[in-house]
């Protein structure tokens, strides 16, 4: 099992390689002022953020709460100072689709010395789930936290690899690094629905199918989040690696478990 050295890293010498095994989701938050260049920041990462699928238009709204205008937001959900709700094309594979950027963007902002709270049932408007053509999907609560908004892995109340995983052979320590990452990505309910067959340059990944009228439409955002882990430690290790279904595992019949996509690295 890999071993981390958890180091108090202040904000702005995190990179997101560094926030996925730092970041804990934030639900008491000082109401205070975020700049607007901050603001912007935020703006044009979300920008460059290519999604899993780049042919589904996506647009994020910021909205300023510091002076608690939004009540039924965090009456609903936490109290911030700003929230993010997020937009999306009803596409296939669009709430993944989004929890994968929304993941990004919370990773983000934990560089930037930020907390954030996924809120699943909060919409900005009432009887208002679209902007223009596209459908609101999540929204995410963000600001200055009152206490730490970093936690050491050891404290995720996450489930071990050796119970989420299936090792056909050995892995390398390259593999063991993605699947760390995957394994603390976070969840609604934290029920950790990914299961993983691994081989030395794959991973087959499933999901439990007892979960899946549970969690609903979330289901799909979870593993959206758990990509995006994926994908960025794959970045920091200049490793090739493809998100992509494979037909001949999709048309198998597992009794437990749903195949969702594989993780291949490209040679």
């Amino acid at each position: 099992m890999l071993q981390y050295c958890y180091i108090e890293i202040k904000g702005e010498n995190m990179n997101l390689y560094e926030a996925i095994f730092l970041r804990k989701s934030v639900r008491n938050y000082e109401m205070e002022v975020i700049s607007p260049e901050i603001l912007q920041e935020i703006q044009e990462f979300y920008a460059q953020i290519e999604g899993l699928n780049p042919g589904i238009r996506t647009e994020i709204s910021i909205i300023d709460n510091t002076k608690g205008q939004n009540k039924r937001m965090h009456l609903l959900g936490v109290k911030a100072p700003y929230y993010i709700a997020f937009y999306s094309e009803e596409k296939d594979l669009a709430q993944m689709n989004a929890g994968y950027i929304m993941e990004q963007l919370a990773l983000f902002m934990c560089t930037k010395g930020y907390g954030t709270c996924f809120l699943g049932s909060v919409k900005p408007k009432f009887g208002n789930p679209h902007k223009g053509d596209l459908k609101f999907m999540i929204t995410m609560a963000f600001g200055k936290s009152k206490g730490s908004y970093t936690r050491k892995p050891v404290d995720a109340k996450r489930m071990d690899l050796k119970e989420l995983c299936v090792y056909k052979e050995v892995p390398r320590q390259w593999m063991k690094q993605l699947l760390e990452a995957a394994r603390l990505a976070p969840s609604s309910y934290n029920s950790q629905p990914w299961r993983f067959v691994v081989y030395d340059n794959r991973i087959h990944v499933f999901a439990k199918k007892h979960n899946l009228n549970h969690l609903g439409k979330y289901e799909e955002m979870n593993f959206g989040v758990m990509f995006s882990h994926l994908m960025v430690v794959a970045e920091e290790l200049w490793l090739d690696v493809d998100l992509i279904r494979l037909e001949d595992i999709t048309h198998k019949n597992f009794p437990n478990n749903q195949y969702v996509l594989s993780a291949i690295l490209r040679t």
